[in-house]
Order: C-alpha cells, then structure tokens, then sequence
C-alpha cells in the first residue's frame, strides 16, 4: 500500500512554527533532531489519528535555504478538520489570532467547504470540512 507518509516544510524559526501547528491543529510533536555534522535539525508533527506527517525542518543559525521554491513545488498544506463548523470556528480563531485569511470559509469550485490562511511564515494553509 502507498501512502504519503510526511511532507516537509523548511522553517525560518522552527519553533514558532512547531507551537502554531501544536497550537491550532492539536498536533504532536517529537523530540527535536539534532545533527550537528549536518548542521539541520528537525521536528515531525503528528495528528492524534494518524495519517501524514508535517516535518519542520531548519539549519541553525541561517533558517531556511535561499530557495524554497518560489513559483513551483509544494503550493499549500490542506488539513481536513471533519466539518464546516469546524472550519468556521477555526477561520474565527486564526483571524481573533491576527493571522491572514487568504479565502473565507466558503465552497470551491472542486466541492471543498474551506478557508486558506498563511502560517506564520507564510505557507499556505487549506482548512478544509
């Protein structure tokens, strides 16, 4: 069977990013890597459910690499939160939280009922039912 299994995200300041996903999606976290030799370090995110994981990754002392992308690669994190009531309450909190709300709950074109905010970094982030 094939899965994805994580998906990885460089941070500027990793620890600002573990407490967000901590914080708003009731995630776990592990112990952070650390390789000295390689000068990266990292964390991986858990849901209490399971299914894929957020791995925040980081090199101390210079954040994230010059390139992360720009105009192709990974374009967003979409995270299904079991209902619209849930994306509702959560669109609410993140914009009580001072974050942006790209897209207001609402129904896509492709049937999805979602909000899209930006992380503290400024990854994109689908709040989906």
């Amino acid at each position: 069977m094939m899965k994805i299994d994580h998906i990885a995200v460089w941070a500027e300041d990793i620890e600002l990013l573990r407490k967000f996903y901590m914080q708003y999606f009731r995630m776990s976290c592990n112990d952070k890597y650390v390789n000295p030799k390689k000068n990266f370090c990292s964390y991986f995110l858990s849901f209490k459910d399971g299914g894929a994981r957020i791995e925040l990754m980081n090199i101390p002392g210079k954040g994230a690499p010059a390139s992360r992308g720009d105009l192709k690669g990974l374009a967003h994190l979409a995270i299904s939160v079991g209902s619209k009531e849930t994306v509702d309450d959560m669109a609410k909190r993140f914009k009580e939280g001072g974050f942006t709300i790209l897209s207001q709950p609402r129904t896509t074109g492709d049937g999805y009922y979602e909000c899209v905010i930006t992380d503290p970094e400024g990854n994109y982030v689908e709040i989906t039912s």
